[in-house]
């Protein structure tokens, strides 16, 4: 059974989540991206506190300016030092009886970026982390500026850092957001009640999403604005020394398989599962191999 309750942080940030699974146990956070929310996980929640699959406390909350979260109206509190500092006060709190370390950080899409900082620069708060078609910023840098495929699949970025981008996005029953899920792969999994799940999340509004965009500059260099072309990341920024599992969909059309070139060079310690015929949208089309890759995963490091 799924609950859902509001987290105030002490750096006064509420965060809505929804979680299973007996407080107290070993837990697992689960970090969602855009245009999605926390719901996205509740199979992942259900499954992983269950006895026979870890027994876990599973714990998804929607980031800051998603759902019921707290949403700044400044775009400098979306930048990565804040949205770290909110995953990582959640862990404080939910972790309090496992020595404040979680079992893993699982994380897809713009989650994983913020994992992948939390893991950088906190890696004494996670025992393993697992990533889910979510660009490691080494990598990622790598591609935006000299990869014309990876500056064309990320094209989009730079409508959603568009003032009104909320507002086109809103428009017309979210008619411009539809074909996020439809154009990447196959979407039989977008029923018109999973559809009602996201519009009620779309509803509370899109602009705390955008902002995310709006607030790095790891987005495709145009003539008027250099972006990623002027971002340097000094390494110390980008290695992770945890056991890390990542999992990548080789049909993700926003983030070509690329990426994955050359993340052993930043992650000491990979696992790296590549799917065929799996798009960005991977949780939904094949959960079940997505639990059984993280279960043994999490078994065998054990």
């Amino acid at each position: 059974m799924i609950e859902t309750y509001l987290q105030p942080l002490p750096h006064g940030i509420t965060l809505s989540c929804r979680a299973a699974g007996q407080r107290g146990r070993p837990v697992l956070i689960f970090l969602h991206g855009f245009p999605e929310a926390a719901f996205v996980w509740d199979t992942l929640l259900a499954h992983f506190s269950q006895a026979e699959h870890g027994g876990y406390r599973c714990i998804a909350p929607n980031l800051r300016g998603f759902e019921k979260s707290s949403s700044p109206t400044d775009v400098s509190a979306y930048r990565p030092k804040h949205l770290v500092q909110d995953i990582a006060a959640l862990i404080a709190i939910e972790a309090e009886n496992q020595g404040g370390q979680l079992a893993c950080l699982v994380a897809h899409d713009w989650g994983g970026a913020v994992a992948w900082n939390l893991a950088n620069q906190r890696p004494q708060l996670i025992k393993r982390l697992a990533i889910i078609n979510s660009p490691h910023p080494g990598t990622f840098l790598r591609e935006l500026k000299h990869s014309p495929q990876q500056q064309a699949a990320s094209a989009y970025m730079n409508f959603l850092i568009r003032p009104d981008a909320e507002q086109q996005l809103s428009a017309s029953d979210f008619k411009r957001l539809w074909p996020f899920f439809s154009n990447m792969g196959n979407s039989s999994w977008l029923t018109e009640e999973v559809k009602d799940q996201y519009r009620e999340v779309w509803r509370a509004g899109l602009t705390g999403g955008c902002n995310y965009y709006r607030a790095s500059p790891l987005r495709p260099p145009r003539a008027d604005d250099p972006a990623a072309a002027n971002v340097e990341l000094p390494r110390e920024m980008l290695t992770v020394d945890v056991p890390t599992l990542v999992i990548w969909a080789l049909d993700d059309i926003a983030l070509p398989p690329a990426l994955v070139d050359g993340l052993d060079a930043y992650v000491s310690q990979l696992t790296l599962k590549t799917v065929p015929n799996a798009s960005h949208w991977i949780v939904h089309e094949q959960p079940v191999l997505v639990m059984q890759y993280l279960e043994d995963f999490l078994l065998s490091n054990k």
